[in-house]
């Protein structure tokens, strides 16, 4: 079966396609099929402004509706589609939401951070990490989600208004980064076993850049090499020299200071990269939804 998922992110807006079998097993074979990727940018208005401009909402629309019509010629079983930290942080996101459900045609929810988190939490079903302590760390334009798990359990979750698109504008003061390293210190204080999951495309543009196999962990200390390396780059050389899209060469050194910042409160030397995000969250959660259904019936 197919389901389809839709994460409009204060950066890029996401539709991500995937192949979901049901093999009598507890755990469902996810294949992602497809990923389509517009960089609308949405947190430069809602972060400055705290509201999305009409140029600015027409080309979410126009977004929306190609990803509307893709999902009509692919025709997905159910899909599921999210708006995060730009969109519950403007005061007319309620009518964006309605122009798209109006123009579109497409069901949109703006999601807390908790429920963010806990999509974002759901790839943890997909059986590739063993047993014990992982703090899931999630790095968008507008925020930081934080996941701990605990023997495939989410143990604690939070969400902070630290992101790439946030930190870039200058728009992220020190009591919001003493009160991520509060959070971080307690919650991961005594685990000796603890490893990180990096998600998100920032991290994922991150590990490419080492070339390493993708089973291999992306260490600390290569992410602060990158860090350094790319800080003395300007954006042309980031795009022309590593090949980096515009709207992730902007924002990819905030991205490693962030994921620098939260693995050095935690104690974590190691990060895992298994290629996740919202999206992919969104996907299980759908399974679980049909899942869910079929028992009722």
């Amino acid at each position: 079966m197919k389901f389809a998922a839709i994460d409009i992110g204060s950066n890029a807006v996401r539709l991500l396609l995937s192949n979901v079998y049901d093999v009598g097993a507890p755990l469902p074979v996810v294949h992602k099929a497809d990923l389509y990727r517009i960089p609308v940018r949405l947190g430069q208005d809602a972060f400055q402004l705290g509201r999305i401009s009409p140029g600015l909402a027409d080309r979410l629309v126009h977004a929306m509706t190609a990803y509307h019509h893709i999902m009509r010629a692919v025709e997905p079983m159910d899909y599921m589609a999210c708006a995060t930290s730009a969109l519950r942080s403007v005061e007319n996101g309620a009518e964006i939401v309605a122009r798209i459900r109006d123009e579109a045609g497409i069901r949109l929810e703006i999601i807390d951070g908790a429920r963010e988190a806990e999509l974002i939490a759901l790839n943890r079903i997909d059986g590739r990490f063993d047993a014990g302590h992982y703090l899931c760390i999630d790095v968008g334009g507008g925020s930081t989600e934080l996941v701990l798990l605990e023997n495939n359990q989410t143990r604690a979750s939070r969400s902070f208004n630290i992101g790439t698109v946030r930190l870039k504008e200058g728009m992220v003061n020190r009591n919001t980064w003493r009160e991520m390293e509060r959070w971080v210190r307690a919650q991961c204080h005594g685990l000796d076993d603890l490893r990180a999951l990096g998600s998100g495309g920032n991290i994922n543009a991150l590990f490419k850049m080492t070339r390493q196999k993708a089973d291999h962990p992306l260490s600390r200390h290569k992410l602060l090499e990158l860090h350094r390396d790319l800080s003395r780059l300007d954006q042309d050389r980031r795009e022309i020299e590593l090949g980096l899209k515009p709207d992730r060469a902007d924002v990819i050194v905030p991205a490693s200071e962030i994921f620098l910042k939260v693995t050095g409160w935690a104690g974590i030397e190691r990060i895992l990269v298994p290629q996740i995000g919202l999206a992919d969250g969104m996907i299980h959660a759908l399974y679980h939804r049909w899942k869910t259904n079929q028992v009722e019936d």
